[in-house]
């Protein structure tokens, strides 16, 4: 392995997974995913998290050339999640010295993961706890539901690094070298979105530490320009737009709802609107779709009516939305049948569940193709949205 510093004294040892197919069995992960991992090298050798059962040897390889037959003291456990926390009782057992440094709800949940004695191993740490290493000092923040109840951060005093848990991680494996902003948004809004309360904690808590390097455990380290990361979880995390744009998603069954919103989209341009996307929603990603939706301050759903309900893409897509607590947007709505269309009750039923969801009026019928009275809709509609 060849040496990666994230300081002098501290080290990654976590490894690149480039053939998993599907993150948490549902999120498309084309370029892979990497399980952060960190050795602090100091009187007191600190592990901070494992990885993924599936890059257990890879790490183990990463571990062991910087140990170089040197026995950690500490695993700090910032996440139980299996992709972090796969590898606790190997290493627990392989160094039966080792502590486990942990918070209380750690240590109440850990036994649900794994069948070894931990009463004599446990360091319980709380707010604002320090663990001396010797130079280095690591201080706890708590961190619950980003995502999971038991997540910590961790601050190391002495070089000023922020160890995030979960927090300002992406999708994508770190030999892949990509802008960190899009696969960062839709790892956010699929992973963590829901959270946003929480993770607002989190960043208050975070604004009166001093911050050289943040370490996830997920994708690269971030060193650089940290306010512009701060920033997008800032925003994220109080649900408000990141950009002007129109976002439309929509289903199509034998093309006629795919006309209609492609020329919807083509006059929205020519009327001068920003960023007008469109997206299939039964084709493309429906991970991308939901973090598009957040990124863009106004969208427009179009819907065919399929079992006097909602086409099952564009309704699995709104239940989506919903639960990662899509708000303060500006939406229209587009359905078509042929006959008895009910797509557009079911759609505004769902949006009207969410908060301050400004519906736009009127909603665009379709009987099948887009003319007569639908087409003088679809100029309302226009107008409307870009109000």
């Amino acid at each position: 392995m060849k040496d990666f510093k994230v300081t002098d004294s501290i080290f990654y040892t976590g490894a690149d997974d480039t053939t998993l197919d599907l993150f948490e069995g549902q999120y498309k992960i084309p370029d892979g995913i990497s399980y952060n991992s960190y050795c602090i090298m100091d009187d007191k050798i600190t592990i901070m998290d494992t990885v993924d059962k599936r890059m257990t040897k890879e790490w183990l390889a990463n571990l062991n050339h910087i140990l170089q037959g040197r026995e950690p003291d500490y695993l700090v456990i910032s996440h139980l999640e299996p992709d972090h926390s796969a590898n606790i009782q190997l290493l627990a057992e392989t160094y039966p010295k080792m502590k486990l440094v942990g918070n209380q709800k750690t240590f109440t949940l850990l036994p649900q993961f794994f069948d070894f004695p931990i009463e004599e191993r446990k360091v319980i740490v709380a707010e604002g706890d320090v663990l001396d290493l010797g130079k280095h000092k690591l201080q706890f923040f708590m961190a619950p539901m980003v995502h999971w109840p038991e997540v910590m951060v961790t601050y190391e005093q002495t070089e000023e690094i922020l160890f995030s848990a979960d927090g300002f991680g992406k999708f994508g494996a770190l030999a892949k070298e990509e802008e960190w902003t899009e696969e960062a948004r839709r790892y956010y809004f699929n992973i963590v979105g829901k959270y946003g309360a929480p993770v607002q904690q989190l960043l208050k808590k975070a604004a009166n530490l001093k911050i050289r390097c943040i370490c996830p455990l997920h994708g690269p380290i971030l060193e650089h320009n940290l306010e512009f990361y701060l920033k997008k979880y800032d925003i994220w995390s109080r649900y408000e737009p990141e950009e002007e744009g129109i976002f439309i998603a929509y289903n199509s069954i034998y093309g006629n709802t795919r006309k209609a919103v492609e020329e919807l989209a083509e006059q929205l341009k020519k009327r001068g609107a920003k960023n007008v996307i469109l997206t299939d929603l039964a084709r493309d990603d429906m991970a991308k779709a939901v973090s598009d939706a957040f990124c863009y301050d106004k969208m427009i759903v179009a819907a065919t009516t399929y079992d006097a309900g909602i086409f099952p893409a564009v309704e699995n897509f709104l239940r989506r939305l919903k639960h990662k607590n899509y708000q303060n947007r500006k939406v229209g709505i587009i359905e078509n049948g042929s006959w008895a269309p009910m797509a557009a009750k079911n759609m505004r039923e769902l949006l009207e569940g969410m908060q301050k969801i400004e519906i736009c009026e009127p909603i665009v019928s379709i009987p099948t193709t887009l003319k007569g009275n639908a087409k003088e809709q679809m100029d309302q509609l226009i107008e409307e949205i870009l109000k």
